[in-house]
């Protein structure tokens, strides 16, 4: 006899806020009558920690003490003992999303969902049918999406600046060829805010005054920073998320290029500082030299989950 179990949400969408009710059916699929010894419901959040292997040298002692934070466990009985007849059967559940009442000292409550690299937020639905002793349990699972709440909108925080071999010379932000003599160039960069709206583009422009050398290149990039630890010591690593290319060739001189960039879902959330983690994100302009000399301007910024 054949069974199968899964789990299916009422949202399409997946997403949900901190206070909403988790809907959905749980259908179990049987060619017979099955038996079982009770069907139960579980809904997890935690946060994944991971050390860069580059730190396995420095923090190799603790190590192994950096465990899974858990953000919230729930557990429900659907359905007691007993028989399912054979052919589809839909069993409806709701579930609160609710932060646990009881913290421990720096609980950071409920966060947004986030696929980083050495930082994972996640939460997923559990179901397990328990069955006699002859039989394996049937189990499924469903990943579903938390979000803030929208906030008022932040006050716009506009960067303007100047980019020259002397403000790059005084940033240690060129790499490349090793040359030692640096092309001239007169560079303006600008960002509309550094305080972004997830859910809004990231804008500004970009132009090129004058250059002593042809450019191969203009690109922006967008980079997360995951600090992730224990009481023993901290690892901070910066991973790119995108890079989209604003320029390609010798771009006009005296031209504003502008800057466009959509922020990936789940790549991204609101920056986040707690007791054991952080997550920042930067905004690198890069260009590129015909010689594939580079230079970068860095602009740190704040991602808020707001109008």
């Amino acid at each position: 006899m054949s069974a199968n179990l899964t789990i299916n949400l009422k949202r399409a969408s997946k997403v949900y806020n901190e206070g909403e009710i988790i809907a959905g059916i749980v259908v179990v699929e049987s060619s017979g009558d099955l038996r079982h010894e009770g069907l139960t419901l579980v809904m997890e959040g935690f946060v994944n920690l991971q050390l860069s292997t580059k730190n396995v040298g420095i923090f190799e002692a603790f190590s192994n003490s950096i465990k899974p934070i858990n953000l919230i466990t729930t557990s429900m009985e659907l359905v007691p003992p007993g028989k399912i007849p054979s052919g589809i059967t839909e069993i409806p559940f709701e579930v609160p999303l609710r932060a646990r009442q009881a913290v421990s000292p720096g609980y950071p409550g409920l966060l947004e969902t986030y696929h980083g690299v050495f930082v994972n937020v996640m939460y997923i639905l559990k179901c397990n049918m328990k069955r006699s002793f002859l039989n394996k349990p049937l189990n499924a699972s469903c990943q579903f999406f938390v979000q803030y709440k929208q906030q008022e909108p932040a006050p716009l925080k506009p960067v303007r600046c100047e980019i020259t071999p002397s403000t790059i010379r005084a940033s240690g932000s060129a790499s490349g060829s090793g040359r030692t003599v640096m092309p001239q160039f007169q560079i303006y960069a600008e960002i509309d805010t550094t305080v972004c709206p997830l859910d809004k583009p990231l804008t500004g422009k970009i132009r090129v005054d004058e250059c002593s050398v042809p450019i191969k290149s203009i690109e922006l990039q967008l980079v997360r920073v995951e600090t992730c630890g224990c009481a023993e010591g901290y690892s901070r690593d910066a991973t790119e998320i995108q890079n989209i290319q604003i320029g390609d060739g010798d771009v006009c001189r005296g031209r504003d290029v502008p800057l466009y960039m959509v922020l990936p879902r789940l790549f991204t959330c609101p920056t986040t500082t707690t007791v054991n983690f952080k997550i920042e994100f930067e905004l690198n302009i890069a260009v590129i030299f015909e010689d594939d000399y580079l230079v970068t301007e860095n602009f740190p910024i704040l991602l808020l989950r707001s109008r």
